[in-house]
């Protein structure tokens, strides 16, 4: 499922008319938690006919297309099918109980409601919202696909502005010519990743650049009265800094792994359980600036497009064993150089993903290309979580 984003222009009543779409969407979808939590052994199927009980008892809710409404119905869903999913399996701690949303940013339409121009440079809603007709602006060309293989049309409120996103049902493969290399890869806040050959790429530390901008933007919301217009704009402004790094972020994973699958047909990585590792609160920050997490989504998604290995395997005593010999060297994490008695001196990033690569060749592993589809704004994928069916994508 490949999904197409496209900026979109028109006048401020449609973008508040779109705005008003987008509460409506948030209300059915906790109209149908609600519901789920009065009543017992309620199941999609009762969720999408209450989204006619809505439509009946409330006007601005029928204004909304019938599709729209069940799309929300279907996000409910979405939520409350995942809280079952993790109670079945026991994971520890909270089992996201679904909550109600306070700051929805996005309404999907399903395949009525909506209308493309024969040009493909417009889009015409055609619910009771009035959203009207808005330009398209982008860089691919819908011009390839065929009306009937757009499944979902989405309306996603960001900083800067409204966007309609496309999702293609196509399945996107392309073949290259084996290049007869293998890569183990040790990512890390000095370097975003050593590699097994000693490669190092620099870690970007985009929140590290940009946060006194956002402290300077910070400080402007928190100076101005709650409520007022000037607030309104600080805010939006603040929103924009974040968003920025966020695309920035995006970019830097989506160009670096697709570069690393393309140059190697066999990639080892770390498997990460990253939810643990921010808990260390002197790290979280600079971990969850790296985006690791990302950059594997990406590495997975490539690897499935161009037909490539993944392979993420336990980062278990990867630093402490020697590549060489397999003796266990203990080490602080402050030192940077594997030393061992074989005679065996690196680097201890280096050594590291040698003993990833080791591991990914040497053992099955958990092989990273099934259930990963991620979202490309520039036209990839639709994206999933790890182990999750495409019912329980959530858009944010």
């Amino acid at each position: 499922m490949l999904v197409l984003e496209f900026k979109a222009y028109g006048k401020s009543s449609q973008f508040k008319a779109v705005d008003e779409a987008i509460r409506t969407a948030q209300f059915i979808r906790n109209s149908c938690i609600r519901f789920w939590m009065d009543n017992s052994k309620v199941n999609k199927y009762d969720l999408n006919k209450y989204c006619t009980v809505l439509a009946k008892n409330f006007p601005f809710a029928d204004e909304l297309n019938s599709m729209a409404r069940q799309a929300s119905a279907e996000r409910a869903w979405s939520s409350i099918n995942r809280f079952f999913e993790n109670c079945k399996k026991g994971i520890p701690g909270k089992k996201g109980f679904p909550k109600f949303q306070k700051d929805c940013r996005s309404v999907e339409y399903k395949t009525s409601g909506w209308k493309l121009a024969e040009n493909r440079k417009s889009i015409t809603f055609t619910d009771k919202k009035n959203i009207g007709r808005l330009k398209l602006k982008g860089t691919r060309d819908l011009n390839f696909y065929q009306p009937n293989q757009i499944k979902r049309v989405r309306l996603i409120r960001r900083a800067d502005g409204v966007y309609v996103q496309f999702c293609v049902d196509v399945n996107r493969s392309e073949v290259l010519e084996p290049s007869g290399n293998t890569i183990g890869l040790d990512v890390g806040l000095k370097e975003y990743y050593t590699d097994s050959n000693g490669a190092m790429i620099e870690n970007p530390k985009f929140l590290r650049k940009g946060e006194a901008v956002l402290k300077r933007s910070q400080r402007r919301v928190s100076r101005k009265v709650k409520g007022s217009s000037n607030r309104r704009k600080a805010r939006q402004v603040l929103g924009k800094r974040h968003l920025k790094i966020s695309r920035q972020r995006k970019d830097h994973a989506v160009k670096l792994a697709r570069c690393v699958i393309t140059s190697n047909d066999v990639v080892a990585y770390e498997d990460l359980r990253l939810k643990n590792m921010v808990r260390n609160h002197c790290l979280a920050k600079s971990i969850n600036d790296a985006s690791w997490y990302q950059f594997r989504v990406w590495i997975e998604y490539f690897g499935k497009v161009f037909g490539r290995i993944t392979i993420a395997v336990n980062p278990q005593y990867t630093s402490q064993e020697c590549s060489s010999c397999g003796e266990v060297v203990k080490k602080a994490l402050s030192t940077r150089t594997h030393v061992c008695k074989c005679g065996c001196v690196l680097d201890r990033d280096h050594n590291a993903a040698r003993n990833i690569l080791s591991r990914g060749l040497g053992t099955v592993g958990h092989i990273g290309t099934f259930g990963l589809e991620p979202i490309n704004a520039l036209g990839d994928e639709s994206s999933t979580q790890v182990g999750a069916n495409l019912p329980e994508q959530v858009m944010s």
